[in-house]
């Protein structure tokens, strides 16, 4: 029998699932030390960026995985920069994508949302612990309000505009779920501070506190983790008003700057040294 990931907290009153099979994740593993070998680098971490990371994919959800890798010493020793990306052609079933550990640590200190996320991901493919802890501490860091508030505002507003609109009569399921998330990262950072988490039951159990409305999230979770990805429906009316109320409320506040101190720049740096001269003994 097919061993599944999946994951319902007792303590939790949101619905939650990661479903990776076993054969899946020694697929992923494989193919990572695959990449290894052809472009000789080290992957420090690898996890699910997608639904699956989230908590509420659908049986068809594809796979999406992301990492870090290092090159050897040499590639950072020319002329021309290299390619500091990693990607395999996208699959039906797979996407497989990998950043470089300098343009990681750059994007970190710009507080990219996405790799934050990735960094939080319940579903870690491989991890060499002891680096990638200092990598959260570093995304701590380097952790910009600003810049998270308006990543989640401007993905649920996009999606609330092309596909949640108030005269929608059908909706696909998963659209919800694309509005809902950013917008409880955002209340996330409005009201508790920091980086939110990545997983949407989390962001749900701490945030929200009316029965009914998560009465009829959790309905919405049972039919999305059963429905395919293109699946649709009549609107959900309680949800539909809390995105529009939700959203009302996200953009009237002005998140406050967090300056990247000088010690951060340089503690970063000393990690990229390290790294790089570490893993170009192994």
């Amino acid at each position: 029998m097919q061993t599944v990931e999946q994951e319902f907290k007792p303590q939790e009153s949101v619905l939650s699932a990661h479903p990776i099979s076993g054969a899946m994740r020694s697929a992923v593993q494989a193919q990572l030390k695959a990449l290894e070998r052809e472009h000789d680098v080290k992957v420090l971490f690898a996890c699910e960026s997608g639904s699956r990371g989230w908590g509420f994919a659908s049986p068809d959800s594809d796979y999406d995985v992301r990492f870090v890798y290092v090159p050897r010493l040499p590639w950072y020793l020319r002329t021309r920069a290299g390619r500091d990306v990693i990607e395999l052609p996208v699959s039906a079933e797979l996407d497989v994508s990998g950043w470089e550990l300098r343009k990681t640590l750059q994007l970190m200190q710009a507080s990219n949302p996405v790799l934050l996320e990735w960094l939080r991901s319940p579903v870690v493919y491989c991890s060499e612990t002891d680096w990638v802890k200092r990598l959260h501490e570093l995304a701590l860091q380097s952790f910009s309000p600003v810049r998270g508030y308006h990543h989640y505002l401007s993905m649920a507003r996009k999606t609330m505009k092309n596909h949640l609109r108030p005269d929608s009569e059908v909706v696909k399921y998963k659209k919800y779920f694309y509005a809902l998330r950013p917008l409880l990262a955002a209340r996330w950072i409005r009201e508790i501070g920091g980086v939110p988490p990545m997983r949407f039951a989390e962001l749900a159990t701490a945030l929200l506190h009316d029965a009914d409305l998560l009465s009829e999230l959790n309905a919405l979770l049972t039919v999305k983790m059963r429905a395919g990805e293109a699946a649709t429906s009549a609107p959900w009316p309680r949800i539909q008003e809390f995105l529009q109320t939700e959203l009302a409320l996200a953009e009237q506040y002005a998140p406050q700057a967090k300056p990247l101190s000088a010690e951060t720049v340089q503690t970063t740096d000393a990690f990229l040294l390290e790294a790089v001269t570490s893993f170009s003994t192994q």
